[in-house]
């Protein structure tokens, strides 16, 4: 996908253990063929150095949508990829999506235990991006580590997931489920109270989601 590199500029926080870097992409593909076509170029990755994993799906919400994520061992890593091998690669998609948006995020903490960027277990993935009150940031971490987290470790069909953090303050909370009937339970079920006790309302600014159906064809 041409331009996967763009989007983000300013501070970058400092990286945290592991130093893993996650890569969001969200486009509008207005040819859903030729765009599945290129996306299966993406299997020459794994010969990159310090690439981890990829894959993504397309919305339940809007099936125009595609979102990738991509996870590199650092920036830096990352930032030779773009330089050497990437315009390559993404040349089979140039004109078969509009309106693309990339993010950058460094890896904090797991959700769950051991994330690892795998996706042939899981049906659908979850994706919030979380704009936060810079004076709310840290309060906002917190809770995800305290609050969110161990009630979604705790429900049944939640894979693995990741909480990022990028420039702005920006969050990115990525979870991996086998079903989306099992995140639809966790959601009618526990999320209204969960945001209470975590005062979610007062620490977001603005906060967009989506949830995506894995094509495993994607998956590298």
């Amino acid at each position: 996908m041409s331009g996967y590199g763009g989007g983000l500029t300013g501070r970058r926080p400092a990286p945290y253990h592991g130093a893993v870097l996650v890569k969001w992409i969200r486009c509008t593909v207005v040819d859903r063929r030729g765009f599945e076509r290129g996306q299966r170029k993406w299997a020459g990755l794994p010969g990159e150095p310090g690439f981890r994993g990829q894959g993504g799906g397309w919305s339940r919400r809007r099936p125009d949508v595609a979102h990738v994520f991509g996870f590199w061992e650092s920036r830096a890593f990352y930032d030779s990829f773009m330089a050497r091998s990437h315009d390559r690669l993404a040349a089979a998609q140039v004109g078969t999506y509009r309106d693309m948006q990339v993010k950058l995020f460094d890896h904090r903490f797991d959700v769950k235990t051991g994330f690892e960027p795998r996706f042939a277990d899981a049906d659908v993935a979850r994706v919030a991006h979380c704009r936060v009150r810079e004076d709310r940031a840290e309060h906002f971490a917190l809770m995800q580590e305290k609050v969110w987290n161990p009630a979604m470790a705790g429900s049944p069909g939640m894979l693995r997931g990741l909480f990022g953090e990028g420039p702005g303050p920006e969050f990115l909370v990525l979870s991996m489920w086998n079903s989306a009937a099992e995140h639809g339970k966790y959601r009618a079920e526990r999320v209204e109270r969960l945001g209470l006790r975590a005062q979610t309302e007062a620490d977001v600014a603005a906060m967009t989601g989506d949830i995506v159906e894995l094509e495993q064809a994607w998956a590298v």
